[in-house]
Order: C-alpha cells, then sequence, then structure tokens
C-alpha cells in the first residue's frame, strides 16, 4: 500500500519518539494504519521524500503515436513551428480527431528532442555564434524602427513609430517619431537625423526593410536596392550595409538603443502629440549622453565628439525623395492614396486611366504617365490623417453639377373653355371602340351631392355640373 503525501507526513512526525523507545503498533494505533506501514516509513533506512506510485507512462498507447513520424518530420523542417499550426494540418489532412492538447504535450516533448539532433547533424559548429566588431569614428551608423502602439490614439493617431540612428563608435543615439514609415518619412528622419549628428557617416547598416531593399533575395546572393534608397545614399555619400536575412546581431547597438529609449523616454508617460514626443527624447538625451557606456567604458558624450569630427559634411542641397505609385482615376476624378481621395482635373483624364503619384512627406503630385502626354496634373498637400478628402473644386469644372433641375409647387395650368381637358382626351382615346364608351351618364348639380353629405355649398357650386 502506498499513502498519501498527508499520511506519509503524519506517520513521519513520530519518528523521534520511535527513537526514543515507543514502539510500532503503539505508533500505528495513534495514526490509524498497520504497524508495518509505520515501520516501513519511520525506519532508520526509509527514503525522506513521500512514497510515489510507478508510472504509468506508456502503459496504454497514446493517440498521437501514429502522427508522431509526421509530426517529426514537420519539427526538422521548422523547429519553430507552433503546435497549433500542426493540429490545424493534422485535423485537416490526416484525420487527427483528438484536441489540441494532445499535440501540444507531445510538440513540447519532442521539439527539444529534435533540436538536439538538428544541432548534432549541423555542418556548421559556430552555429548561434556572431562575431564581434569595432568601428573607427565616423565609420558606421546603424539604423531601425520601432513600433511604439497606440500611444497617441487620444489625438486620433492609431500608431506611432520610432526612428533610431546610432553611430557605431560612440553609441550617440538620435530618435524621433512618426505616424508612418513610408519611403519618404524613412529619408527624411536620416535628413533629421543627419542634422543632428553635424554631418554623414561613411556607412549606414539596415535589417531588409522595403525601404531599402526592392525585393528579397537567397542567401549569398547580392540584395537589389530600391531605386531611392541607391539615390539617396549617393547623393550623401554613404554606403548602404544590408544585412543578412534574421541576423539582428548585426545591428545590435540600434536593437539596444530602442529599447533604452522606450523604457526612458517613454514609460509610464502620456503624450498629445508627436511634437511632445520628441521634445520629451531631446530632454532626455543629454542624461544619456553624459554616462558610462559599459562596453567601451568611456562617457558617450566624449566619445561622440571624435565620432561626430569624422563624419562627412552635408551636401548644400538636401536631397528630396519621392514614392512613386501607380493609381486608377475613379468616374467622380479622384485617386485614391493611403485611404485618402485626391481630385485631379476632368479636363485632361477619362475614368480608368492610370496615373502616376509622385509622394514626398508632404506633397502628392499627381502625373499622366507618358502615353497620355506626360506632364503634372495635380499637385496637392498630403492629408495629414487616412480617409480625408483633398480637393480642388476647379477640377470638376465642365461636369454637369445639377444647376438645371428644378422643382415647383405651383398648380398645373387649367384648360380652357375652347379646349378639352388632356385627361379626357386621354380617356376617350383609351375607350374608343369600347362598349362603355356608348353608355349615358347622367348629369346632375353639385348642390345634390352637397345636400345628400349635410355639408353647406361652396359659392357657385350650384352652376357647375359633374358627369
Amino acid at each position: 500500500m502506498i499513502v498519501d503525501v498527508e499520511s506519509w507526513m503524519n506517520i513521519r512526525r513520530f519518528r523521534a519518539l520511535h527513537e526514543r523507545g515507543v514502539s510500532y503498533a503503539e505508533i500505528a494505533a495513534e495514526v490509524g494504519c498497520d504497524w508495518r506501514t509505520v515501520k516501513k516509513y519511520i525506519d532508520a533506512g526509509a527514503a525522506s521524500v513521500p512514497p510515489a506510485g510507478p508510472s504509468r507512462r506508456d502503459c496504454l498507447p497514446r493517440v498521437i503515436a501514429p502522427f508522431t513520424g509526421v509530426i517529426d518530420a514537420w519539427l526538422r523542417a521548422d523547429i519553430t513551428m507552433r503546435a497549433s499550426v500542426i493540429h490545424e494540418r493534422l485535423v485537416a489532412g490526416y484525420g487527427f480527431a483528438y484536441s489540441y492538447q494532445r499535440v501540444k504535450m507531445y510538440v513540447a516533448e519532442a521539439r527539444p528532442r529534435v533540436a538536439a539532433e538538428l544541432d548534432r547533424s549541423d555542418e556548421n559548429p559556430l552555429r548561434g555564434l556572431h562575431r564581434r566588431f569595432e568601428v573607427l569614428a565616423g565609420a558606421q551608423a546603424q539604423v531601425d524602427w520601432g513600433e511604439e502602439g497606440g500611444i497617441l490614439a487620444r489625438a486620433g493617431i492609431g500608431k506611432v513609430y520610432s526612428f533610431h540612428m546610432v553611430l557605431s563608435y560612440s553609441r550617440d543615439p538620435f530618435c524621433c517619431y512618426t505616424d508612418s514609415m513610408d519611403l519618404a518619412v524613412f529619408f527624411d528622419c536620416h535628413r533629421r537625423a543627419f542634422a543632428h549628428f553635424g554631418g554623414v557617416p561613411a556607412s549606414i547598416v539596415y535589417d531588409r526593410a522595403k525601404t531599402v531593399v526592392r525585393r528579397h533575395v537567397a542567401p549569398g546572393k547580392a540584395v537589389p536596392l530600391h531605386p531611392e534608397a541607391a539615390a539617396f545614399a549617393g547623393h550623401y555619400g554613404f554606403a548602404i550595409d544590408v544585412l543578412a536575412a534574421r541576423r539582428p546581431t548585426g545591428k545590435g547597438r540600434v536593437e539596444r538603443q530602442v529599447e533604452i529609449v522606450r523604457s526612458h523616454v517613454l514609460a509610464g508617460r502620456e503624450f498629445g502629440s508627436l511634437a511632445e514626443m520628441d521634445a520629451a527624447f531631446a530632454a532626455w538625451l543629454p542624461v544619456r549622453r553624459g554616462q558610462v557606456h559599459r562596453t567601451h567604458g568611456q562617457v558617450i558624450a566624449v566619445r561622440a565628439a571624435a565620432d561626430r569630427a569624422a563624419l562627412t559634411p552635408l551636401p548644400a542641397m538636401p536631397y528630396l525623395v519621392a514614392d512613386q505609385h501607380l493609381r486608377r482615376v475613379g468616374k467622380d476624378c479622384l485617386v485614391s492614396f493611403e485611404a485618402s481621395l485626391y481630385s485631379v482635373p476632368a479636363a485632361r483624364v477619362r475614368a480608368g486611366q492610370y496615373v502616376q503619384l509622385r509622394v514626398t512627406g508632404q506633397v502628392v503630385a499627381i502625373h499622366a504617365l507618358p502615353d497620355a502626354g506626360g506632364g503634372l496634373l495635380a499637385a496637392h498637400p498630403r492629408a495629414a490623417r487616412r480617409g480625408s478628402w483633398v480637393t480642388d473644386p476647379a477640377h470638376w469644372d465642365g461636369l454637369p453639377d445639377g444647376h438645371t433641375r428644378a422643382v415647383t409647387l405651383d398648380p398645373p395650368q387649367q384648360a380652357g373653355p375652347d379646349r378639352q381637358p388632356a385627361a379626357p382626351r386621354l380617356l376617350t382615346a383609351l375607350l374608343s371602340g369600347h362598349a362603355a364608351a356608348a353608355t349615358p351618364v347622367a348629369r346632375r348639380p353639385l348642390a345634390d351631392y352637397d345636400a345628400a353629405a349635410g355639408t353647406t355649398p361652396a359659392p357657385g357650386a350650384g352652376k357647375q355640373e359633374q358627369r
């Protein structure tokens, strides 16, 4: 017999009395069990842990057993595959009729085992390790985005993003906040960062963002750059360094900076605008620059002086990035972009025509395509928020505006004595040739109807007749 934990503890507390001469039978009478059980658990050689029954594991076949080979194969192909996805595929393709918990428990057991198998068979024994690097002053900066969520939801801004640039040599940071991550905003943040640092680094490290990379390619292949990103880098004189896919350690300096700024600037605070958030970072920046960095062991501001002195000077003229899009013109002479509508002149377009949008941070310029004659059709300020209408009423000149439509409350014109009313003529035409047309109709004064109804006849009513 295996006693429960509470009974085992009750027996064990009499061990000291037994050592002073109390018998097993006396203790058994006190705790209410057989003396042999007492002897088993308080004897000098008894275990000091509660008793446990033999494991019932694998006593019965598990319902997941026929599917373990399939699950293991999926985990070998992608060790990060979620148990919910595995359960979904088993139900859809393999007739698995049991709960998700069965799959979850097996995956929790199988994943470490499969991961160990993959590690043993991996041809690269250095997987998981990375090379630490240091750079010269002014040689490199790192860029990344942070997503700050709905911190300005009360101000009508659904999502807020933080742009970060860090000088790699000194860890001197820059941050600004935006409500978009599109191409024009992305490189406008670069211009602000260059102005903040007072120059341009020799190279900038990016991940494979769509504002930098035109498309993704296989590992080891040359990465095609976005044309506007290449033109911007050429204008300011820095090299674009694109990391390999899934390699966040390559820009760990800025990755860490995103978390530092979020915890020191945003945590526990409320803001009413993007400008307030930028001002909060500017107020905290001297505190950060006055700290001793744990890696290079120097005050950030002191090391940043050498970093900034080695930057390339800014060019005389800024480069304005314009993101380009194709859009169709609607029947209402409106073009949609980012859920907002922009007007184009009706006299120069047709419904369904494609136009080119050249978008900067402040302006949306709409151009005709070369096959339609080319040229600028319209230029509008960029909508401040999604769902806006940005229109010029002059663009609808020449279209019907409804000014010729009219209504009236005047009664219809009465028929004269010399002509028959239109309604009787129509009735006669409809009844021509019908037997009812020849039926005689009695004529009587309208006063007879007033007398029958008990009403006062209107003046002159006796002179009218009703057919």
